[in-house]
């Protein structure tokens, strides 16, 4: 059979259409609880494992479900993971057990304690969690011109309703927005959180002293130098800082950013930067 251009032409075409096709196919998307978000094919799933393979791989990876705060599938659909109801917690009472709604102060944002934790060993600082909250908080009030209508719920209130319902930074990124807007009677929330890991190296400095002579005939020249070497030690702190921002349980801005500078504060700069690059800051 001979085949003409036109229809040689077509087929070449769809051939690339079904390539594209291929190469662009979505991803499922793995929100860990220490944020770390994994784009791959979800396999297979039971009670305790997920298992999935990454782009261009058909090696099956497990993971554990306690590790997994949700899965957004490719689909469109989204599956929370609820770790409360683990063996290991079933002599706790969980935050959902203790709602008491309170009332509601429309036009009202509260700062949730932000979690302050080292990537490397998942050990979560409470006064670093405590300080990196008040921290925002004191940057909202500073700037509560820049937010109206919107005003800052007092942080002694905040806390307070918190600790009543068995919430801290431990255990705030389980518990739903919607339960939380109950909790404190408020319509907007500023949730946050600082991961990090620290870094070592070591720099030399090198400092020369000394003196020249040079002889009647302006040829030979003798030197007398001293030569002194000091190394330093210096730790670096590498923070990727998490923020969102939800009103009526609705996300309505969701960030991440990594400061230029890694210095042991660096993370308060970027809190900063998303604060002011928010839905919720208007410049004057």
């Amino acid at each position: 059979m001979k085949i003409t251009k036109p229809f040689l032409f077509l087929l070449v075409l769809l051939s690339a259409c079904v390539s594209f096709a291929q190469s662009g196919k979505k991803l499922d998307k793995i929100i860990k609880r220490d944020y770390q978000i994994i784009e791959c094919t979800v396999l297979k799933m039971s009670d305790k494992t997920v298992e999935y393979s990454l782009p261009g791989e058909t090696v099956q990876i497990s993971l554990d479900v306690s590790q997994i705060a949700k899965i957004d599938f490719a689909s469109g659909r989204s599956q929370t993971f609820d770790v409360s109801s683990n063996a290991n917690s079933t002599t706790q009472s969980t935050p959902s057990q203790n709602i008491v709604s309170a009332d509601k102060q429309h036009n009202t944002i509260a700062v949730l304690p932000v979690p302050y934790v080292n990537a490397d060993n998942q050990e979560s600082s409470e006064d670093m969690a405590k300080f990196a909250q008040n921290d925002l908080y004191n940057k909202l009030l500073d700037k509560s011109s820049n937010i109206f209508p919107l005003t800052v719920q007092d942080l002694r209130t905040t806390n307070s309703l918190l600790h009543k319902a068995g919430i801290d930074h431990n255990n705030i990124d389980e518990t739903p927005i919607e339960d939380l807007e109950k909790i404190l009677g408020v319509d907007n929330i500023v949730a946050a959180k600082v991961s990090y890991t620290i870094g070592t190296g070591t720099t030399a400095t090198t400092y020369n002293s000394g003196n020249a002579k040079v002889s009647n005939n302006n040829k030979k020249v003798t030197t007398n130098d001293i030569s002194t070497t000091t190394a330093n030690n210096q730790t670096y702190y590498y923070y990727t800082v998490y923020f969102d921002m939800y009103r009526n349980t609705d996300k309505i801005y969701s960030q991440t950013r990594k400061p230029l500078l890694a210095v042991k504060d660096g993370w308060m700069d970027s809190v900063s930067y998303l604060l002011k690059r928010s839905p919720i800051y208007v410049k004057k």
